[in-house]
């Protein structure tokens, strides 16, 4: 499960850094989903300070099995 993990967010990274989002300035959330006896990492990218602020969230799913990136959301 540690080597999933890590290849997931290794991969959520890279495609967050595509976005225009810095993974080092923001506060990062995993949570493991199941779907149709499917494994999903879901890795949360939100903003450090969210005080005053709204959306801005970037949520990237990962499959735990492959690797491969399922769905990108993106806040306002």
């Amino acid at each position: 499960m540690a080597v999933s993990l890590d290849q997931a967010v290794a991969s959520a990274n890279k495609q967050a850094v595509l976005l225009g989002v810095d993974p080092h300035n923001r506060s990062i959330s995993i949570h493991e989903c199941a779907t149709n006896g499917t494994s999903v990492w879901r890795i949360n990218y939100g903003v450090k300070n969210p005080i005053g602020r709204r959306g801005g969230d970037l949520i990237i799913d990962i499959d735990a099995d492959s690797g491969c990136l399922r769905q990108i959301l993106k806040g306002q």
